[in-house]
């Protein structure tokens, strides 16, 4: 009979970012339609231990160490990926950190760091991943944003997390349409307030609990798993004539 929507079984997912947080359940998320997955972060031993859960549903994992800061180590986990799978289907970009502070007293640092980590890897993953697609004339991919890249906010300073968000954001939109002669699709996800443990010391106390109740509108934070359906569909096949779509899992943050 037809196939199950959203099957992903036989095709190959890389994650970067997956040792923690909303990178680490994206990956589950795909083992379960059926994906083989690639995972990567700077820290292996966590890698290592998702890979072996990850192996468990019955997929493929490869976890492998990368700084997606270091272009030259991208390269080569790109050519290692090709290398064990012959191809990649769909990429993720999930891996990032900032360093948080306003537009009067940010330091050179503080700025160069958070750009660096968030937006130019993002270039950096997705010329290594992309020029593999090429050649299978397929592709997925799909960056992880966030809501701070389409508004500013009034909570925490920020500026560079907003900078460098809102570049994967049009980012997105560029390659979505270069790539789209290759049939390859580029769509970006902007996630709203998760708790991960990047953001969980943050989100916690009183003062942000009640920002946030007064500003998204299902009022609560996004838990585990509620990116997946956003990722899982932009991966699929059935999703071929969605491009360049900016997709918000935020509650309804940036609705109102």
């Amino acid at each position: 009979g037809d196939k199950i929507m959203f099957d992903l079984t036989g095709r190959v997912v890389v994650v970067s970012g997956a040792s923690s947080g909303l990178g680490a359940q994206m990956a589950k998320g795909y083992a379960k339609q059926g994906a083989d997955l690639v995972i990567t972060a700077r820290r292996l031993e966590k890698l290592e231990a998702l890979a072996e859960e990850i192996k468990k549903m019955g997929v493929k994992c490869l976890p492998l160490k990368c700084d997606v800061t270091d272009s030259a180590m991208v390269d080569e986990v790109a050519a290692a990926v090709e290398k064990e799978f012959g191809k990649v289907d769909v990429l993720v970009n999930c891996a990032g950190s900032a360093k948080n502070a306003g537009v009067l007293d940010m330091t050179n640092e503080e700025w160069d760091f958070t750009i660096a980590t968030d937006m130019s890897s993002v270039f950096y993953v997705t010329r290594a991943f992309a020029n593999i697609m090429k050649k299978h004339n397929y592709g997925r991919i799909i960056n992880i944003a966030s809501m701070y890249g389409l508004v500013g906010n009034t909570a925490m300073d920020t500026v560079a997390y907003h900078t460098s968000k809102g570049g994967v954001v049009n980012f997105t939109r560029a390659v979505a349409a270069e790539l789209a002669k290759y049939n390859i699709t580029c769509n970006a996800i902007c996630p709203g307030y998760f708790a991960t443990e990047l953001t969980e010391d943050t989100l916690k106390t009183e003062s942000f609990t009640a920002y946030m109740k007064a500003t998204v509108p299902l009022g609560r934070y996004g838990v585990e798993g509620e990116l997946n359906a956003g990722a899982i569909f932009l991966a699929s096949e059935e999703a071929s004539y969605v491009t360049g779509v900016i997709l918000p899992i935020d509650g309804g943050y940036t609705a109102v």
